[in-house]
Order: C-alpha cells, then sequence, then structure tokens
C-alpha cells in the first residue's frame, strides 16, 4: 500500500473541491466536505472493491453517505477513482446536472443512495448488508456519518439493530469534526466517548485521526468477526485550508475569487 499516493490524491481532491465550488459560483457545504476527504480518499483508493468500468458490478463494496452534505468528498473521490469523468464532475450545481448539492441515488455514477435529511443513511446501509447476507453476497457496506448527525434517534436504533443482527459485512464511519450547522456539537448534545458508546450496543468500535490515512486503512481493513465495526473519525472541517479550518462560517459558504485564489495558492504550497 502506497501512502504517499493516497495523501496525494486527498490533495488531488481538495483543490477540485476548490474549482468546482467556485466555478459554480454558488454556496456549498465547503466545512463537511473537506473534513472527510482523507477517509474517502482511504475508501476508495485503497478499501473498496469496485470496477471503474462497471459501476453496477454486483460484487462491488456499497458506500452510503448518510451525511448527504457532504457531497463535495464524495463526488471529487468518485473523480480520483476514475468512476464520474471531469465534465460530470464540473457540472455540479449547474442546470440539468446528475451532480447537486446533495447526493442522488444514481449507481452508474457510483452513487449508491440518495441523501438530504439527515439520519436515515445507517438504517439503508444495515438493510443493504442484511440483504447480501441472506443472498450469499461478499460485499460490504461502509457508511458515513457526521457527528450532529448522531443526535438522530434513527440513528441509535440502527445500532441497536446492527449489533443484533451482527452483521460483521457492515461498517460505519462517523466524520466527528466537533461542529455542526448550528454551532459547536458538545453545546448542542454532547456525545462524549463515542466510541465507548457504540461499543456499549455491542459493535467493535474504534477511535482514529481521520486525517491519518495509514491509521484509517488500519481500522477499515481490520477484521470484525461477528459484528459490525464502528470508526469515530476524529477530523477537523475545512481541514487543509486554514482559514475555513474549525471556522463554522464555512459549513456552508460561497467562495470568491479572492478566497479561491488564497486557499488554492495554500492548497499548493509544498508539503512540509
Amino acid at each position: 500500500m502506497n501512502f504517499d499516493e493516497l495523501a496525494e490524491m486527498a490533495r488531488f481532491m481538495r483543490r477540485k473541491i476548490l474549482d468546482i465550488s467556485h466555478a459554480c459560483n454558488l454556496s456549498a457545504h465547503l466545512g463537511g466536505g473537506l473534513s472527510m476527504v482523507d477517509i474517502t480518499a482511504t475508501l476508495y483508493g485503497s478499501v473498496l472493491r469496485f470496477d471503474r468500468d462497471d459501476p453496477l458490478w454486483p460484487e462491488r463494496d456499497r458506500f452510503i453517505l448518510s451525511k448527504g452534505h457532504g457531497v463535495l468528498g464524495y463526488y471529487s473521490a468518485l473523480l480520483a477513482a476514475g468512476i464520474i469523468g471531469e465534465e460530470t464532475f464540473a457540472s455540479f450545481q449547474t442546470n440539468g446536472s446528475d451532480l447537486i448539492a446533495h447526493p442522488v441515488m444514481n449507481p452508474a455514477l457510483g452513487i449508491e443512495s440518495s441523501n438530504g435529511s439527515l439520519g436515515h443513511g445507517l438504517s439503508l446501509a444495515i438493510g443493504i448488508a442484511l440483504a447480501a447476507r441472506k443472498k450469499g453476497q461478499a460485499h460490504k457496506t461502509y457508511v458515513l456519518l457526521g457527528d450532529g448527525e448522531c443526535n438522530e434517534g434513527a440513528i441509535w436504533e440502527g445500532v441497536m439493530l446492527a449489533a443484533q443482527l451482527r452483521l460483521d459485512n457492515l461498517v460505519a464511519i462517523v466524520d466527528y469534526n466537533g461542529l455542526q450547522s448550528d454551532g459547536e456539537s458538545s453545546q448542542i448534545i454532547d456525545l462524549g466517548d463515542l466510541a465507548a458508546k457504540f461499543a456499549a450496543f455491542g459493535w467493535n468500535a474504534v477511535t482514529v485521526d481521520g486525517h491519518d490515512i495509514p491509521a484509517l486503512h488500519a481500522a477499515l481493513t481490520a477484521p470484525s468477526p461477528d459484528r459490525p465495526r464502528a470508526l469515530i473519525a476524529r477530523t477537523v472541517k475545512g481541514k487543509g485550508i486554514s482559514f475555513m479550518e474549525n471556522n463554522n462560517e464555512w459549513h456552508h459558504n460561497r467562495l470568491t475569487k479572492a478566497s479561491y485564489d488564497s486557499a488554492v495558492e495554500e492548497l499548493s504550497a509544498p508539503c512540509r
């Protein structure tokens, strides 16, 4: 596994996120898209089984984006993985585009589910994982949640059910960046030790640095016999662009020419 290549993939994805966010000339969910880039780069660059030439391959692993507003970290991964092309990617939030501000199910483009309202992706992922077991299929299902989304009661109903069903073909990842649209997550509903909560319900749960690609890869590929696995990925909202990092003004905002140029210059600087 070449982790330097995955890091470069994540860097490419961040630049592409800036490009299409500026080009569409509309507000976009930049903060939560950037926080999940290292997670989706690791998934699409080294973990998920898929065939870029046959997006409908029955044995492909499934990825469900439950925090649907994070599409920028999703679409850029589909581009980097070669599942969608530059023309499709560049159409983001333009008239008639398949790539809008929240995902719309389109398996031919690698988009496995629609998502707008939060709290539903885990239930969908449980259904897919259970169906795979009943059909004797070997594919896994990965679902990415937000920490603010974990305030939803439906998430915890799903957590209980997945543990009872012993879905060892299911992996949940929480993008724990500590912020949601209304402010700091800890000031709205304090999730505390989220890994301990998942573990108490019967999951194999670990906390990991959500920007440490080797650690993410190890956690995503670790065996979890007889139970679902949860990764609590500690991340930084707006990761990679200093004026966006931990700045909730960039939960949903528009890149001006000046802010775009500043962000690109920063992202293009040599890594230290």
